[in-house]
């Protein structure tokens, strides 16, 4: 995988203050990429899903998409394109199956048997934005954009179908917390609104939606620091990166050097941070010298 390293000294901003300077180095992996819209850090190794177009097009059903597997300086095709994915989005592993969202459906590679078919399991007809998944033990729970929907779906019962869990306006990454879950809004049609801020839910037992931020943006992927603090968010406006804090309800936005485009599904181990920017087709690495 091609790395371009830059370093520097990251400045964030706070309600209009600077805070205490950190050292923050910051590199590009661009090699193989065609489009990425997401990352899964998985022990040593990253996965990066990449559409694999002539164009941008997070609806197309080309079925050129790919995923990647970069470990340390090296980098394979661990999923060719095999005219199965097309668009593919949010990716989560559960007993070595790699679940992956993708244009109207959900399909699940078995890890050990990479070239065997995958389980396709589809949407509602017209529910094509198929775009973040995450797990709460068997549960997986799968956002979908221009339908405003979010599902679940029990993995080890064989059999089980989509259960309609709640409707949020542009539904789009998600951050499972024990039995709270926050979700992103993302206007489909470009136009943000009123109502794309981060929701929460705060039992997913007991199903209630309430709007975690009034900041309106184009909210995209989302992950939990380590402190369990964080929620560190992107939006398409500006190509921001930032992070609510979930004790004190402030927003802290990073003043980055290298300005993703479009940042997309994200993902942290440790002291690295992952975004990656889907129209530039590469992905940005933060790393720090404390966890994020």
């Amino acid at each position: 995988m091609k790395k371009i390293f830059f370093s520097t000294a990251w400045l964030v901003l706070l309600a209009g203050c600077a805070q205490p300077e950190n050292d923050l180095n910051v590199a590009v992996l661009s090699d193989s990429i065609r489009y990425c819209e997401s990352v899964l850090v998985d022990g040593d190794r990253l996965l990066v899903a990449s559409f694999g177009t002539d164009e941008l097009n997070p609806l197309n059903q080309e079925g050129r998409g790919y995923i990647l597997e970069v470990a340390g300086d090296t980098t394979r095709t661990l999923i060719p394109a095999d005219s199965v994915l097309s668009a593919p989005k949010g990716m989560r592993i559960r007993n070595h199956h790699l679940y992956i969202a993708d244009v109207g459906k959900l399909v699940v590679y078995d890890l050990n048997a990479v070239d065997s078919l995958p389980r396709v399991i589809s949407f509602p007809e017209g529910e094509l934005f198929v775009n973040d998944l995450a797990f709460q033990d068997s549960l997986l729970y799968v956002t979908v954009t221009d339908a405003g929907k979010l599902y679940s779906l029990n993995v080890e019962a064989p059999g089980d179908t989509l259960k309609l869990v709640a409707e949020i306006p542009g539904a789009n990454g998600i951050v499972v917390d024990g039995n709270k879950a926050y979700i992103a809004s993302y206007p489909p049609d470009g136009v943000t609104t009123e109502a794309n801020v981060i929701y929460r839910i705060d039992d997913l037992k007991n199903p209630r939606v309430d709007r975690l931020t009034e900041r309106q943006g184009q909210y995209d992927g989302l992950a939990l620091g380590a402190d369990g603090r964080k929620l560190y968010f992107t939006s398409w406006e500006e190509g921001q990166l930032g992070y609510y804090d979930l004790q004190t309800a402030e927003v802290t936005l990073f003043d980055l050097p290298e300005v993703p485009a479009g940042p997309a599904r994200i993902d942290i181990q440790g002291n690295k941070l992952y975004i990656p920017d889907l129209p530039g087709s590469r992905v940005i690495v933060l790393s720090q010298k404390s966890d994020f």
